[in-house]
C-alpha cells in the first residue's frame, strides 16, 4: 500500500489542537466577567473544525502519517457529527455550568481536548494512534467528572471512573499486544491482511481477541463491563454526563469498527468475536431494561437505558455484514440525538441549587410548559421505539440485520426486552401529562437553548417520517470505508 505524506487529511485535528492550546493560554488573561469570550472562541473552534472536516472529506480512504491515520467517508461523517454534537452540548450546558461555578477555561479546554481524542480515535489506522486518542479522551473525561471539587458525589464518581477506566485500558492494550504478537503488525490494514493470510487461529490471537472485546465492552458500557455507567452518569455534573453520554459514542463505535470489522473482519475471526458480542448484547438488553424499571433517579435510569441501547447497537455489529455495520452506525447516530434531547431537558429544568434528576421533578411539566413536555415526549417515544419516531426505525434496521444471518431468535429476544423498556419511558410521559406539578417555577431558557432543543426534538419526528436518506448514507459510508 502506498502512503501519502501531506498533512491535509489531518487539518481538522491540527486546527483543533492549535486552537485548544491557544484558548488555554488566552483564558489565563480573561477575567470571570468576560469568560463568555472563552465560550464563543470554543464554539468557533468546533465550528471551524466541522467546516475543515467537510472541506477535506474524501470518498476514497486517504492514508497519511506513514499509514497511522486514515481519512475515509465513515471517519468524515462521524467527526462532523462529533463537532456538531459537542457544539450542542456546550450550548445546553452554558446556564448550568454558570450557576455552579464551572464556567471556566478548564471546562472548555478539557472539552476541546476530549473532542480531539475522539477525532483521533475515529481516524486511527494504527493501534498506537487508536490508544493515544482513547487515553486523551479518557483522561479529559476523568478530570471533567471531578470538576466540582467540593462535591463528594462527583469526586467519588471520578475516582471510580479512573480506576475502572485504567483497568479497561490495560485489558485493551494487553489484547492489542497479543494481536501484534500474532500478526507482527500494529497497522490495522496490515493486521487485516496478515490475519486473513496467516495462522490467525493461534492461541495468542484468540486470547488477544478476548481482551480486546472486553476492553471495547467497557468503553461501550455493555454488560458485564457496565458497572461504571450508572455511578458516573449520576455522580458527574449533568453537563459532563451529557458529554459522556453523547459524542464519545461515535468514537466508541469507530474503535469497534476499526478493530473488529476492519482489522479482525475475516470470516472465521468474525465467528470468534460474534459469540462474545452476542452474549454481551443479550445481557445488556436484559440487565439494562430490567434494572432501569427500578430507578427513581432519571440520570441513573438513562444510564441503564444507555446500556440497553448499546446492546441493540451490538446486534448490527455481530451480524458481520456491511448492512449490519451500517445499521449500527445509524443506531448510534439516532441514540446520540435522543440522549442529547433527554439530557438537554434535564439541564433546562435544573437551576442554581437544584438538580432536576428525580422522576418526581417532571410531574406536571405539561402544565408548566407544554412545548418542553412535548419535546421530552418525543425523546421518550423515540427511545421506546414507538413509530413514527426515528428510534423505531433504528431498532428495526438492526433487527433486520440479525434476521438476515439466521438469528431470528435473537431478534425475538430483543423485541421482548424493547417492550419491557417501553414501561419506564412511558412512565415519564405519564408523570408529565397526568400528575400535578410539585413546583410552579417558570422556565426561562435562552433563545439559543430553545432553538436547539426544538430542532433536537423535532429532528426525531422528521427523521422518523423520512429515515431512508440517513439509513442509506450510513450504509454507504461504511461500505466505502471498511
Amino acid at each position: 500500500m502506498e502512503y501519502i505524506t501531506p498533512l491535509w487529511p489531518a487539518y481538522p485535528e491540527l486546527f483543533l489542537l492549535v486552537m485548544a492550546g491557544l484558548i488555554l493560554i488566552l483564558d489565563l488573561f480573561i477575567s470571570d466577567d468576560h469568560r463568555v469570550f472563552t465560550y464563543v472562541l470554543t464554539q468557533f473552534t468546533l465550528l471551524g473544525c466541522a467546516v475543515l472536516t467537510f472541506l477535506t472529506s474524501n470518498a476514497e480512504p486517504i492514508y497519511t502519517f506513514n499509514g497511522m491515520f486514515v481519512d475515509d467517508l465513515m471517519a468524515d461523517v462521524l467527526k462532523l457529527l462529533t463537532c456538531v454534537v459537542v457544539i450542542a452540548v456546550l450550548a445546553y450546558s452554558r446556564a448550568y455550568v454558570s450557576a455552579r461555578g464551572m464556567f471556566r477555561g478548564e471546562f472548555f479546554t478539557l472539552t476541546l481536548f476530549a473532542t480531539l481524542g475522539m477525532m483521533v480515535m475515529i481516524s486511527a489506522n494504527h493501534l498506537l494512534t487508536l490508544y493515544m486518542g482513547l487515553e486523551l479522551l479518557s483522561l479529559c473525561l476523568y478530570a471533567m467528572v471531578a470538576l466540582q471539587r467540593d462535591s463528594l458525589q462527583s469526586t467519588e464518581a471520578a475516582m471510580k471512573y479512573f480506576v475502572l477506566g485504567a483497568l479497561a485500558s490495560g485489558m485493551l492494550l494487553y489484547g492489542m499486544s497479543m494481536i501484534y504478537g500474532a500478526t507482527g503488525s500494529l497497522e490495522i490494514t496490515e493486521i487485516a491482511q496478515r490475519a486473513a493470510d496467516g495462522d490467525y487461529l493461534s492461541a495468542v490471537m484468540v486470547f488477544g481477541l478476548v481482551f480486546v472485546v472486553a476492553g471495547l465492552g467497557f468503553k461501550l458500557g455493555a454488560v458485564p463491563f457496565h458497572m461504571w455507567v450508572p455511578d458516573i452518569y449520576q455522580g458527574a455534573p449533568t453537563a459532563v454526563t451529557l458529554l459522556i453520554g453523547s459524542a464519545p459514542k461515535f468514537a466508541a463505535f469507530a474503535i469497534v469498527m476499526r478493530l473488529l470489522a476492519q482489522a479482525l473482519g475475516d470470516d472465521i475471526l468474525v465467528d470468534q468475536w460474534r459469540q462474545m458480542l452476542l452474549i454481551m448484547a443479550v445481557l445488556s438488553m436484559a440487565i439494562g431494561n430490567l434494572t432501569a424499571i427500578m430507578q427513581t433517579n432519571l440520570k441513573r435510569m438513562l444510564a441503564y437505558s444507555a446500556i440497553s441501547h448499546m446492546g441493540f447497537m451490538l446486534l448490527g455489529i455481530l451480524s458481520g455484514t456491511t448492512e449490519g455495520y451500517g445499521s449500527s452506525m445509524f443506531y448510534v447516530v439516532v441514540y446520540v440525538l435522543m440522549s442529547l434531547g433527554a439530557f438537554g431537558v434535564i439541564l433546562l429544568l435544573s437551576r442554581e441549587g437544584f438538580e432536576a434528576e428525580n422522576l418526581d421533578d417532571y410531574k406536571g411539566l405539561n402544565q408548566r410548559n407544554p412545548w418542553y413536555a412535548f419535546l421530552m415526549l418525543l425523546v421518550m417515544f423515540s427511545m421506546a421505539g414507538v413509530p413514527p419516531m426515528v428510534g423505531f426505525y433504528a431498532k428495526l434496521l438492526v433487527l433486520q440485520s440479525v434476521v438476515e444471518i439466521g438469528l431470528w431468535w435473537l431478534a425475538v429476544i430483543a423485541v421482548i426486552f424493547s417492550l419491557v423498556g417501553a414501561f419506564y419511558y412511558l412512565r415519564i410521559v405519564k408523570l408529565m401529562y397526568f400528575d400535578e406539578p410539585q413546583t410552579q417555577v417558570v422556565l426561562k431558557p435562552t433563545f439559543e437553548v430553545r432553538a436547539l432543543l426544538s430542532v433536537n426534538g423535532l429532528a426525531m419526528l422528521i427523521l422518523g417520517i423520512a429515515p431512508q436518506p440517513l439509513m442509506v448514507f450510513c450504509i454507504e459510508a461504511v461500505r466505502a470505508s471498511i
